[in-house]
């Protein structure tokens, strides 16, 4: 059988960082408020020559170094993003021009925190497929380029970066073998009030600013990211109890608590940097991910779900033996 296999993560973040105590000399808050309710204490802001193509480049580049391949074997890029540097062309055909590739697939997915697992799954058919041999998926985001920074319920929040994979398409004889094991994902428009952004070109011509009803993703992101991880262990015929790591989307401690405890899932074997990164929405996965390869905590052989939820809604989980 043919499995795509993880073999290099990357990460960048601009390179300002703020503090809870900064934000409070931008709008009406407090640290302890922010720490209490969603366990953020810092988050990246990109700086004016910083854009989500410029840091999906550097994560690119950081995963390539780690996968031990040169950019030029790379025939498939998939970036999840809904803050691209322009309505189009895509961000990744910045990112293939960037990184000097001549000719190679590229595209932008656009599922807002569920992004990076949307891409995931995508690239794999591919691969799978045997259509590509090597994917870069990458998720990138400038939130901060959305925020209503009057209102402290939401810029709080969130913040800006990039995380990437080298997904390899590699054959394998053995059921317990690398790979994706599987992945599953799924969408429920109904719910486009609970999490928007109030703008875009066909509506009102703007960009236009995020807006949120934060009790109401709260209730329904613990539902369904604990269904769509019990779903997809399922289906790689796997229990919670051999899970050596959840790697879930970063929105908010409370909600990785909540999750964790529902799948009966000790708090140590969840992945955290939502306290250093806060939500950066379709990197925040990817971010985490190679957060906790590069410190040693995730090793070869180990099973590892990632997880995510996001406006639409969409949601998905994949399970992957690293």
């Amino acid at each position: 059988m043919i499995r795509s296999v993880i073999t290099g993560t990357g990460s960048a973040l601009p390179a300002r960082r703020v503090s809870n105590a900064e934000m409070t000399e931008m709008v009406d808050t407090t640290d302890e408020w922010i720490v209490e309710r969603t366990g953020i204490r810092f988050r990246h802001i990109a700086g004016p020559e910083e854009t989500t193509a410029t840091l999906a480049r550097d994560a690119a580049t950081s995963a390539l170094a780690s996968a031990g391949v040169d950019a030029q074997g790379v025939d498939l890029i998939v970036l999840a993003t809904a803050t691209p540097d322009q309505t189009f062309p895509s961000s990744a055909t910045k990112v293939q021009a960037m990184l000097g590739i001549d000719d190679c697939v590229a595209f932008d997915i656009a599922a807002v925190c569920s992004g990076f697992l949307y891409a995931v799954q995508v690239a794999d058919s591919m691969l799978r497929a045997g259509a590509h041999r090597r994917a870069l998926v990458i998720g990138a985001e400038t939130f901060s380029r959305i925020l209503d920074w009057e209102d402290r319920t939401t810029c709080v929040l969130f913040g800006d970066g990039a995380g990437a994979i080298v997904l390899e398409a590699q054959e394998s004889e053995e059921a317990d073998g690398r790979g994706i094991l599987a992945s599953r994902l799924h969408a429920d428009g109904r719910h486009n009030d609970l999490l928007y952004v109030d703008g875009g070109p066909s509506t009102t011509g703007t960009v236009g600013k995020l807006r949120m009803k934060g009790r109401e993703v709260f209730r329904h992101a613990v539902v369904n990211l604990a269904a769509v991880m019990e779903e997809s262990l399922v289906v790689a015929g796997l229990t919670a109890d051999q899970v050596d790591w959840v790697v879930p989307h970063q929105a908010n401690a409370r909600i990785l608590d909540a999750t964790a405890r529902k799948l009966g899932l000790p708090a140590e074997k969840v992945v955290i940097t939502v306290d250093q990164h806060a939500n950066t929405s379709a990197a925040s996965v990817p971010l985490a991910l190679d957060a906790a390869v590069r410190d040693g905590r995730i090793q070869a052989g180990q099973i590892v779900v990632l997880e995510a939820m996001g406006g639409g809604f969409t949601w998905g989980a994949a399970v992957v033996r690293f």
